[in-house]
């Protein structure tokens, strides 16, 4: 890398994007991937293509002085020969834990020279995780989930993903945590064999739009299930949970609320008890 401070950067994914700005690099960013759409001001860059297959002379018309790129999806590589061919400056993330994220913003802020911005972003997502941590040490139960990237085959994160981390951080076991995958293709006999307590379903991209608990309950023998005879089936925002960047801790702390709503009860004063 340069020592010169990048004054024109292109991020080719969601997160990296929500990393910059979380940074105060708004102004810097002059373009986007075409997922990109947090925060508002975002939607307004220019779009060089689909993450998993940028448009590299978009790319190169916007001019960057340096381009992030991730591994963090399945596909995402194909764009770095590309980059290479550019011959411009870029950095290749591939976060798959929290941890991996505070990395990534230490990375991130020091190649834009924005280092304190980064440690004093970390610290404040930090301090969020400890609260949840703390409030979860209360739960009296460790419940089970089953968590649902996609429907048709269905597709759940194994114990690769930071969906293991968030599941842990809410006092609760992810239900495949022992798969060494970051995500797989399940069998339904295999949900059926351990019988979640919670049905998660987070699907990604314009599944999005169809997600509805309607669609489990209606499943041929998922009705047998302990969470779907509880209503334990929740729904999330995929860009909550599936973006590897600043939000997935306000992800974390929807979960943790899901999970166990009783240590996060409202007392009359209007404080958590």
């Amino acid at each position: 890398m340069s020592c010169i401070v990048p004054q024109r950067i292109v991020s080719l994914t969601c997160s990296n994007t929500e990393i910059l700005f979380a940074l105060g690099l708004g102004a810097r960013v002059v373009g986007v991937d075409d997922w990109s759409d947090f925060p508002r001001e975002v939607k307004a860059l220019p779009k060089v293509g689909p993450d998993l297959k940028i448009d590299m002379i978009k790319v190169a018309a916007l001019k960057p002085d340096l381009v992030l790129a991730s591994l963090s999806v399945p596909g995402m590589e194909r764009n770095l020969p590309g980059l290479e061919r550019l011959g411009v400056p870029f950095l290749v993330l591939e976060p798959k834990s929290l941890d991996d994220v505070f990395e990534d913003i230490e990375t991130i802020s020091a190649a834009t020279g924005v280092s304190q911005a980064g440690r004093r972003l970390i610290a404040d997502l930090q301090a969020r995780i400890e609260a949840v941590r703390a409030r979860t040490r209360e739960a009296l139960d460790r419940p089970t989930l089953y968590w649902e990237w996609w429907p048709k085959p269905l597709i759940s994160p194994g114990r690769l993903s930071w969906i293991l981390q968030m599941s842990e951080l809410a006092a609760a076991d992810l239900l495949f945590k022992d798969v060494e995958a970051t995500s797989f293709v399940v069998q339904e006999s295999q949900v059926f064999e351990q019988d979640p307590d919670l049905v998660m379903l987070c699907w990604c991209g314009t599944l999005q739009e169809k997600m509805r608990v309607s669609k489990v309950r209606e499943r041929p023998g998922w009705e047998r299930l302990r969470a779907v005879k509880q209503g334990q089936i929740h729904c999330f925002p995929e860009d909550l949970f599936g973006r590897p960047g600043p939000r997935l801790v306000e992800g974390l702390e929807r979960l943790a609320r899901v999970v166990h709503p009783e240590v996060f009860v409202e007392a009359p004063t209007g404080r958590a008890h």
